[in-house]
């Protein structure tokens, strides 16, 4: 296993993938057309020595300032990087001398002058333009600013309030620019890998009606309608499928989307997402598609993955080896399945679990160093999980299993527990005995939770796909859409489910394990490092299973006319085949960037509690406008001052 991470080599790794990402970024740059004007003849980052003996006029920002007494050092910045620019007065004058010697960082300036090599000794490898300089005969200054509230020069770590109510500073910085620019780099390769498959790019309504999609609506009141609201679209999805009904047959968009649930670091209220649409096509079709798109996705984002095709994992092979439906496969820590192993014990906790319907699990967590002051960590973190409580052992070198509970295990299931963990000398075995979606899910985090602690992820990429997830799932006394209610539905190993199978009068009835739980669907998702990146299914282009899985999810016919009216009434008008599909921009610029978390690649994102530091959103409307709307806020105003 790899020692972790040292700050000094995490610094390194920050600096190399800083520097990966600014290689990457450099090639947008260099291509950047110069529109000339009175401000600028070139960009600052683009001086090379082809330029030395050419006049040239550059504008941008004071980056650095450095007074050497008779000459003036300033670090030009622009969006494409840094140029040196000389004060001389023996080229400048002394009135541009003296305006000089008042620049402070981040004023904004035009220089014009005339480009020259560097000498030898004064040539700065760390700058792309380092090995020239602009001598500088002429100079606008064309606004002073504050002294920003932190270094624009430098990197260090920053309260992230204060950067995002500062963030226009804030992107100044070249990590934060680069991750912009870098962003920018993948979606123009997705836009040009979709026009090249020959999707039509078409914009969809941001003004719609709410529909239940899994997460709140963000709701906007109607002032011409007085009790009537909008809603801001969690996602085009029946507006792509009408699409495809009004014979559109590819249709894609880079689009905004709305979400109002509570934020994480892969979360926010609104983000982006490459939206498509296809016709006449299975799963296979749409896989194979959005292979070659991701591919070049990926490559323009500097991600290096293993070539399509990529693997395929069942969703319940996932939840099983994994945790979860998204699993992180760049460490071991396989998850096992111990019931048959201990299906005659005599533990009471195993065998009650076992008796009742559960399951007992476990994993191997390798030889490591884990102190008693952890293991409690780690048990009060699968406590949380919803399982009653952890149980852990250590491997000895004769064999035996140090543990508090080995005294009630035969030597027989002790060593069929070791024989299934794969168990070596020193191993640390995990094991939780509960429900299957529980154990499945507490032992999914705890494997996170090691990996984490123990540096043990490898350096690479692992991309997947995880297929044949369950269709519907039981929610109290109802049936929820895994997905959403427009994914098709199939049976077990992908045979055809009818609308009157749907109804009950079928192979699957309404309940029991033969009933819509045991369906699948026809649905697929992109798994990069453990996230979610993309996920599509093959539509539903029938009207009687529409209606009947509408009918199966709790709607009266009343209901489902009322607020799907329109889409029922275009199946009628005959639907080809069609399946799609969404990739998270705001996830796979973080992936490419290697960033924690999405605010880091959003231009102006939200904090963790949807607030927007920079502009006060969201805050209270004054009266008029809610009489304007025929509303009343039940929430008082803040007292003034």
């Amino acid at each position: 296993m790899p020692a972790p991470e040292s700050s000094a080599s995490a610094e390194s790794s920050a600096r190399s993938t800083d520097e990966r990402i600014a290689e990457l970024v450099r090639d947008s740059v260099a291509r950047a057309p110069v529109h000339e004007n009175r401000f600028r003849s070139q960009w600052a980052g683009n001086v090379g020595r082809a330029a030395v003996g050419v006049e040239l006029r550059v504008a941008g920002w004071v980056h650095r300032r450095r007074d050497h007494g008779g000459l003036i050092f300033v670090d030009l910045r622009d969006r494409t990087g840094l140029l040196q620019v000389v004060f001389d007065p023996a080229d400048c004058g002394p009135e541009v001398f003296a305006a000089a010697e008042r620049l402070r960082p981040e004023h904004v300036i035009s220089v014009a002058g005339e480009i020259s090599a560097r000498e030898d000794e004064h040539v700065n490898p760390k700058m792309r333009t380092g090995d020239v300089e602009l001598r500088v005969a002429a100079i606008d200054v064309l606004a002073e600013a504050e002294t920003p509230p932190f270094p624009v020069d430098e990197d260090g770590d920053v309260d992230e309030l204060l950067r995002l109510k500062r963030r226009v500073i804030d992107l100044r910085r070249e990590r934060n620019r680069d991750a912009l620019l870098l962003r920018s780099r993948i979606v123009r390769e997705i836009r040009a890998a979709m026009e090249e498959e020959g999707f039509l790019d078409i914009e969809t309504p941001y003004l719609t009606r709410s529909t239940p999609e899994g997460a709140r609506d963000f709701l906007v009141p109607s002032r011409l309608q007085p009790g009537g609201f909008y809603a801001l679209p969690q996602s085009p999805q029946l507006f792509k499928q009408l699409f495809m009904i009004a014979g559109i047959e590819r249709y894609y968009q880079v689009v905004r989307c709305f979400r109002d649930e509570d934020l994480r670091a892969d979360r926010q209220p609104e983000f982006t997402q490459l939206d498509a649409e296809m016709s006449f096509v299975d799963e296979e079709d749409v896989i194979a598609t959005f292979e070659r798109v991701m591919a070049r996705a990926f490559a323009a984002g500097g991600l290096e993955v293993e070539p399509p095709a990529w693997e395929r994992l069942s969703y319940d092979e996932s939840l099983l080896r994994y945790g979860n439906d998204r699993p992180d496969r760049r460490f071991g820590l396989e998850i096992q399945e111990l019931s048959d192993a201990l299906r005659d014990t005599e533990f009471k906790v195993f065998a009650g679990t076992l008796a009742g319907g559960g399951v007992v699990r476990g994993l191997n967590a390798g030889a490591l160093t884990v102190p008693r002051k952890q293991l409690d960590e780690l048990t009060e973190i699968a406590k949380k999980g919803g399982a009653g409580g952890l149980v852990w052992g250590f491997v000895e070198e004769d064999g035996s299993w140090r543990s508090p509970i080995a005294k009630f295990l035969t030597p027989e299931e002790i060593d069929a527990i070791k024989a299934t963990l794969s168990a070596s000398p020193g191993d640390l075995l995990l094991i939780v005995a509960d429900q299957a979606p529980t154990a499945a899910s507490v032992l999914g985090t705890l494997r996170l939770e090691l990996a984490d602690r123990f540096d043990l992820r490898e350096d690479r990429n692992d991309v997947l796909w995880v297929v044949d997830f369950p269709a519907f799932e039981r929610n109290d006394q109802r049936w929820d859409a895994l997905h959403h209610p427009f994914t098709q539905p199939c049976a077990p190993g992908g045979g055809d489910v009818t609308a009157d199978d749907l109804r009950g009068s079928g192979t699957y009835g309404p309940d029991g394990a033969e009933g819509p739980g045991a369906l699948r669907s026809r649905a697929y998702d992109l798994v990069v490092n453990g996230w979610e990146v993309g996920g599509g299914s093959v539509r539903i282009s029938r009207t009687d299973q529409q209606e009947a899985v509408l009918e199966l999810l709790g709607f009266t016919p009343e209901e489902a006319h009322e607020q799907f009216g329109f889409l029922l009434d275009a199946l009628k008008a005959g639907a080809p085949p069609h399946g799609g599909i969404a990739f998270g921009v705001d996830r796979l610029a973080a992936l490419c960037a290697a960033r924690d978390s999405l605010r880091d690649v959003i231009a102006f994102p939200k904090t963790a509690s949807g607030g927007d530091p920079l502009t006060g959103a969201p805050a209270p409307v004054d009266a008029a406008q809610l009489r304007d709307l025929a509303l009343r806020s039940t929430v008082e105003p803040p007292a003034a001052g």
